[in-house]
């Protein structure tokens, strides 16, 4: 292996600091930790992480680690690489390859350091690790006993690979398990994305029209937040049923090209491409500002807003002002990648619990069973999801209702009725 490339090794001890705060407000992992250490079920297991490097994922890295996973780390966006927590992983013995602010080819080559530990398990934040096996690095799937995905923008990804019948090993769709699709896409990004925007701009909502592109949990957790700060909310969805859920839960619904002109804020959470096109911009408002939440910086078409402008230049640190020939000014935050982690922490750690602890038996689950599993995308398995949810309540501190014999009897029948 080579050596660790991270942009400062004495960042290491504020690293730690972090990293130690975000464990005591991750009860569930910590469990999941304590078993891991005792039982040891990823002994000689290797794992390639290409996750965000955040304080929230090494607490995620360690619990694998305490369990016997050998582990490569690499970032999965440029720019949501915390290099105080790089610093800190390495230090903690991990082969890390992440940096804030690499450029496009030192992102791919971090992963490919990554991919020569020849890991038997890989865990992605987008599916970009898992592309890079499929097109460059094939002789490693033979080693390889499954993955995990963490998005939906990876999980559709992978989904179209193995329609395609190209997938070269199975793979865990974390993101589908209601204990992180539920909770970490609706409260983590709601939330997270709101504080990047305002990390950024110091932005007031209160009063203003918000456009969000996209009603998935994502969508719903960030139009939620928005309206409890005041703002006029709309919503851009091409899904009928969700367009119908969000008319029912008091915003208003209606295209990009009629929501440009009266949007004062607008942020992209779909996993597509082109949500926001040069036809809308040249209707947007003076000074309306641009930003996404989605995994890939594709939902805002940056070259076509490049094209447009006659002037560009930085205003300030993650806002960069396009100026039309007209004289409007548009901004776009941090280069249109994930604002929440460019510009912010990313998701709190109350949150990132669930997400990760779905992650960390998955892995196992993977280690088990992995030579038994077809090349397919599969859900995480039921009792790892209930599973999840139970350790939250008891961390939490909350009791729940149990069915009486009687009760049970009645929901496993069919001859009772009126």
């Amino acid at each position: 292996m080579k050596e660790n490339v991270i942009k400062d090794p004495g960042l290491a001890e504020k690293g730690k600091k972090r990293i130690e705060w975000a464990r005591r407000h991750m009860p569930v992992l910590q469990k999941i930790r304590e078993e891991y250490i005792t039982e040891r079920p990823l002994e000689g297991v290797r794992v390639v992480a290409c996750l965000h490097v955040t304080v929230e994922t090494a607490n995620l890295l360690s619990t694998l680690t305490a369990g016997g996973a050998e582990i490569a780390v690499t970032g999965s966006n440029p720019l949501s690489t915390q290099d105080d927590v790089a610093a800190a992983l390495a230090e903690e013995g991990m082969y890390v390859y992440a940096f804030h602010g690499e450029n496009d080819q030192e992102y791919y080559d971090c992963i490919n350091r990554a991919l020569d530990i020849g890991p038997n398990v890989t865990l992605d934040d987008g599916a970009d690790t898992i592309a890079t096996i499929h097109r460059k690095r094939t002789e490693l799937a033979a080693d390889i006993l499954g993955g995990c995905e963490e998005t939906t923008t990876g999980v559709i990804r992978l989904r179209a690979l193995a329609d395609a019948g190209e997938l070269l090993y199975p793979v865990v769709a974390v993101n589908d398990a209601e204990t992180k699709m539920m909770f970490d896409n609706r409260y983590g990004t709601g939330q997270s994305t709101i504080h990047g925007i305002m990390n950024a701009t110091n932005f007031l909502f209160a009063g203003k029209n918000v456009v969000i592109g996209g009603y998935g949990w994502c969508g719903r957790g960030l139009a939620t937040r928005a309206r409890g700060m005041g703002a006029n909310v709309i919503v851009v969805e091409i899904e009928p049923r969700k367009a119908l859920e969000a008319a029912m839960d008091g915003f208003r619904v209606m295209p990009m090209i009629e929501a440009a002109p009266i949007g004062d804020l607008f942020i992209t959470v779909t996993g597509d491409i082109s949500v926001i096109r040069g036809e809308h911009v040249e209707l947007m408002k003076d000074q309306a500002i641009v930003a996404n939440s989605g995994h890939f910086n594709v939902e805002i078409n940056i070259p076509e807003l490049e094209e447009m402008a006659s002037g560009i230049g930085e205003v300030q640190e993650n806002v960069v002002e396009y100026r039309m020939s007209d004289g409007r000014r548009i901004y776009l935050l941090a280069e249109g990648r994930l604002i929440n982690l460019a510009a912010a922490y990313g998701h709190p750690p109350e949150v990132m619990d669930m997400s990760f602890a779905n992650q960390a038996l998955s892995v196992r689950y993977i280690a088990e069973h992995g030579p038994e599993l077809e090349r397919k995308v599969y859900s995480v398995p039921s009792e790892i999801d209930k599973r999840v949810a139970t350790l939250k309540l008891e961390a939490m501190g909350i009791e729940i209702e149990t069915l009486t014999s009687e009760q049970y009897k009645y929901l496993h029948s069919w001859d009772i009725g009126t």
